[in-house]
Parts: structure tokens; sequence; C-alpha cells
């Protein structure tokens, strides 16, 4: 580079603003990381500074204000496009607006324009980001919230023992609830709470027959049988996912979807599952299933079922697929189906529920696409009576016949604060709308018409079951509860403010603090108790199993006159002569034993012959 064409760029450079400087510096180095700015006249003296042999290539010219002008343009440009971006930002529109108008007013103005996207303004509600959408708020995630705590509450499962004294429920919140309609109240609280399957959902809950055990279907692939308390009896075994045929497993492989009990065995039930099947279980073998029904479409690929029943005798078990179809099986033969409808409901529509007549005859299903439909089995490629505009956002919404096989009644599903859920009953053979109860303001997810009691239990999707009965005709059931007081809490009378005093926390029975050890020890040295000192002896007779000190007993009078005689003998020979007079004239232990001796007869002898001498 030449040295006047240095000193021009160097002047250019200095004329320029601060940002100006940043910018150009930006351009030289974004092309090959330095553009040379004219004409290289003294290469070997530059090259001789910098320590390289030359420049290579004879660098070309630009123009600097093209440049200037382009660079200005685009900053216009990108600012205008970040405030189509954030038209919602009042303030930060105007902030940025007036930048641009100032830009474009004149050429003095221009050249102090900021280059690149706007500081974003401090403010926190004026946040820079892409436009919100239409209806957003700042409360959605809130309301979202809100949405998944409801559904965690909604009622999915509902159960009642064939004697009507015991309900059970279960929800999306994976607890099992027991409620006692003899021993609750007018508070009407769970007298047990539970949760069998850990964090699974619960989806379906049936009392056996008998009432003894109860068959709990959740979110695994594993159903469970409790007994009437809530302890675990069996649980079903899990297939091995890696085979290819169901028939071959032990068990289900995914989650469950329904299940129920057999009428008339009551150590038999039936579960079916997103893996494809239908099986039936044995309470007593819950290491293996006892039948496999396979559910398959119209080409034979593989279907869902996703509920199940058995017939009012036992006979038939009956499925409803996710293409649409119901299949009905002979519960001895487990190939083909004996009754078979291909398009009952929508295809695609998750069938939740399918429940047979008491007489054997009907069976009503409740479709995915707000439909319940009654089928005679006697003729199955058509319904009977088809009843539309029964919204369904559930699963396992039910459907179900009264006691006397008169009425069917179903719940129907709302949208949140969109109106009320509904049960709606109605007549058997002519399929009109007889009547219909608005529950809550939430769906009606289960439903259930006990034949003993006749009254009717629903389960809803804000967490509410409800018991619907008749004042005058019902007798059990509800009215157990219902006609009884809420206990009211006992409140003891209190003083407005309680003193708790201690009689060792007075002064005046308070222990003085020893300061002294050796004073203490001098002091429990005078206490008998604390020094360990012998007890003196018992005075009189002996009591508390203590002998008296003398005098009482033999032992005593020995010690007393003989052990502790202290007679001064000081001269024995004395002592003992003492009792020489008395023993000679008396003789009475030494004299009379030697009257008749050897040493006496010696004696007499020698007297009389003179020959011996004592």
């Amino acid at each position: 580079m030449g040295t006047e064409e240095a000193l021009v760029a160097r002047s250019i450079a200095l004329e320029l603003p601060q940002e100006r400087q940043i910018s150009l510096l930006w351009l030289t180095l974004s092309s090959s990381f330095f553009l040379p700015l004219g004409n290289v006249s003294n290469d070997a003296d530059i090259s001789s500074v910098m320590g390289f042999s030359g420049f290579g290539k004879k660098a070309r010219t630009f123009d600097l204000d093209a440049i200037f002008e382009q660079t200005r343009r685009t900053a216009i440009e990108r600012s205008q496009q970040v405030l189509g971006k954030l038209s919602n930002r009042r303030l930060y529109s105007e902030l940025v607006q007036g930048r641009v108008q100032g830009s474009s007013s004149s050429d003095s103005e221009s050249d102090s324009e900021l280059i690149g996207p706007p500081v974003p303004p401090e403010d926190e509600d004026e946040l820079v980001g892409p436009p919100l959408p239409p209806g957003y708020t700042a409360d959605s995630d809130d309301e979202d919230d809100d949405d998944e705590d409801d559904d965690d509450d909604d009622v999915s499962a509902l159960a009642l023992d064939p004697s009507g004294a015991r309900l059970v429920t279960g929800g999306y919140d994976y607890d099992v609830r027991f409620w006692d309609f003899a021993g609750m109240d007018q508070a009407l609280n769970a007298f047990r709470s539970l949760q069998p399957c850990d964090c699974h959902q619960i989806k379906s809950l049936q009392y056996s027959i008998t009432g003894d055990a109860i068959l709990v279907i959740s979110g695994n692939a594993q159903a469970k049988v409790l007994d009437r308390d809530g302890f675990n009896v069996m649980e079903c075994i899990k297939g091995d996912q890696y085979i290819v045929d169901m028939a071959n497993t032990k068990g289900h492989t995914a989650m469950l979807n329904s299940g129920c009990w057999h009428p008339k065995i009551k150590e038999e039930f039936m579960t079916c599952s997103n893996d494809g099947t239908v099986r039936t279980w044995d309470v007593k073998s819950e290491k293996q299933h006892k039948s496999v029904f396979k559910p398959r479409s119209f080409q034979g690929k593989k279907v869902i079922p996703t509920c199940c029943t058995y017939s009012r005798d036992g006979k038939l078990i009956a499925a409803g697929c996710q293409d649409g179809t119901i299949q009905i099986w002979d519960r001895n033969l487990s190939v083909h189906t004996k009754y078979h409808s291909r398009q009952a409901h929508a295809p695609g529509s998750d069938t939740s529920c399918l429940c047979f007549s008491y007489d054997g005859t009907t069976l009503a299903s409740r479709g995915g696409d707000d439909t319940l439909k009654t089928w005679d089995i006697r003729n199955f490629k058509k319904p009977v009576n088809v009843a539309t505009g029964l919204t369904n956002y559930f699963s396992m919404t039910d459907c179900c016949f009264s006691p006397d096989d008169k009425l069917v009644v179903t719940g129907t599903s709302v949208k949140k604060d969109e109106g009320n859920g509904k049960l709606v009953f109605f007549d058997r053979l002519s399929f009109q709308r007889v009547h219909e109860i608005e529950v809550t303001n939430a769906s009606v997810v289960r439903c259930l018409w006990h034949p003993k009691l006749n009254q009717i239990m629903v389960g809803t999707g804000n967490g509410l079951a409800k018991v619907y009965y008749d004042p005058i005709k019902s007798q059990r059931g509800a009215m157990l509860c219902v006609v009884k007081t809420k206990l009211k809490e006992k409140h003891a009378e209190a003083l407005t403010q309680e003193y708790i005093i201690t009689p060792h926390a007075l002064p005046m029975f308070r222990e003085a603090r020893q300061r002294s050890t050796r004073k203490q020890l001098e002091k429990d040295r005078l206490d008998p108790k604390k020094s360990h000192k012998p007890e003196p002896p018992v005075s009189g007779p002996g009591r508390g199993g203590r002998v008296a000190a003398h005098g009482g007993t033999l032992s005593s009078f020995i010690v007393k006159n003989i052990a502790l005689d202290k007679t001064d003998d000081s001269n024995p020979r004395e002592a003992i002569l003492r009792h020489a007079k008395e023993a000679a004239e008396n003789p009475f232990w030494i004299a009379p034993a030697y009257t008749n001796t050897v040493f006496q007869n010696v004696s007499s002898f020698s007297q009389r012959t003179g020959n011996l001498q004592l």
C-alpha cells in the first residue's frame, strides 16, 4: 500500500463515527482476513517489516462510499423486519421507529444510526422475541397446569359389590378408595385409600360375583386381584414382548384397557390389552393364562381391543376394537369369531363399552364416534337402534341396562367450562330419549345401575362420585349414610392462657446447685443411705428375717453364757484342786470306776505278801 493511499484510508477512518469504524473493521476481516485498501507500491519495505516474501497477486480496489451505503440500507431493512415481528410491543416499537425515522431524515443523522438489531428495552414486559400467537395470555401455562390437575381428578373406574354395601372408585390419581355405606355419615369420607398399581392410572374395577375379590385394571400390563379389604391376592404374569405370536406368551405385553369377571365362575376373569389379545385367567393360576382370543381386521391384521365383556350366561366373549368392529367368540372356541360386525362404529374410534341385556339377546355398544347402538345377537349384521350426538371424549365411558331391561343409560362428555355432563336414558324398544339428568359441569365417565339397590352410581371428570336414589323406595345403599348426622367435633373447654407448672420448677423446691465437690462428698457421708452405713442389730425378738441380738435363740444363749464367759482362771492348778475335796468325799466319776481294777488287785496282793513295794 502506498503512503498516500494509507494516509487517505486513515483519514477516512478517523472521520467515520465509532460504529462505522467497527463496521469497517468487520468488512476488512471478513474478506480473506485482510483486504488492502489500495495498490501496493512498496512491497519490499512492507515484506521486510512483516516478515514474508510478498503479497502475492495485486489487490483490488473498493468503493468505500458504496459499501457504507449498502451497509446502512441493510441495517434499516433489518430494523424494519424486527419492528414487524414485535408490532405488539408498543413501547419497543416506538423506540425503534424513532431511530429508523431519524436515520432516514438526513445523511448526518444516518451517520449516527446503530448498525445491527437495536438494543431491547429494560422493561420485563417488553421482551424481544417472535410475536405471540393470537389468544395467548400470560396465564396460559397455568391454565394448562389446571387442565392437567383436572385430568388427574377423573373417576375412571367404579364398582359396587353384589350386596350393594361397599363402593370402590379409582381414578387418574392412581388411588383406589373404599366407601362403606353402612359406616359413613353425611361427611361421606372413604375409610381406606391405597395405590395398588403404583404410578399407573386405574382404568377398571369390578367385584367378583361373590364380592370377596376385586379385579383392578390399570395402565400397566399386569392385572391385579385384591381381596375385600384391599390386600393383594394375585398379580398376572407379564408376557415376553419379543415374541411375535402373542398366543405363545404367558401374559400381556402392553397396556391393559379393560377387564371383567365371569358371571358364573368366581375364579375366572378376562382382560384385554394393547398387544391385540383378549385373555382369560384363573385366580389360582397366576403364572399362565387360560385362553387367548386375537381380534383381526378384515385384512387379517392385528387390531387392538378397547373393551371386553362376558354375556350374562358366560358362554360368549365380546370385544370392541379400535377399528370400529365388534367381535364375539364362543368361550370354548378361541380361533374363529361366532359373531362379527365389521362397521359397528366409525373406524379409528375407540369403542368404550359393551353391555349385554339381562335377557341375553341384546348388546349395547358405546362408541367413540358419539353414538350409542343396540344389537340383536340373533341378527348381528346391522344395529337395531342408533342414537347420535352423544359426545364421548373418554375411552371408558359406560352404558348399561336398567334392572327391568326397559331402559338404556349412558353418559355424555363436555369440555371444560362448556356445559354440563348428562345422564341420558333411552327406551330400549323405541330408543326414544326418555329422560336426562345434568350431573355436573364435567364429563360423565362411569355409570352403574345396581340391580338389587335400584340406584345409579356415576363417576365424573372432576373427581366426583354421585349416587342417584329414590328417597321413598330406596332402603339400602345411599340411604344408610344420608340419614346419619355428621358428628360434631368435641372441643374441650380450655383457659385463654394455660400455665403448666412442675413442682421442682419452683424456687422453693429446687435443690441448690453445689459449687464444691468436697462439700457434697462430706454431705453424702452423713447420709446413711448414700454412705452405705451398716444397720444396727435388732433389739428384742427377730423380725423381717433378722435374728435378735441375744437371748432369743439357743445359739445366742450359748454365746452369752458359755462362749463369752470371762472368768479369770489365772492359776490352773488351784482351779483344779478346788474340786479335790468334793471329789474325795463324794466320788462320782473317777473313784467308782477304779474300785475293781488290775492295779487294785495287785495292791491288795502285795499288802498280803509284803514282797511288792510301790
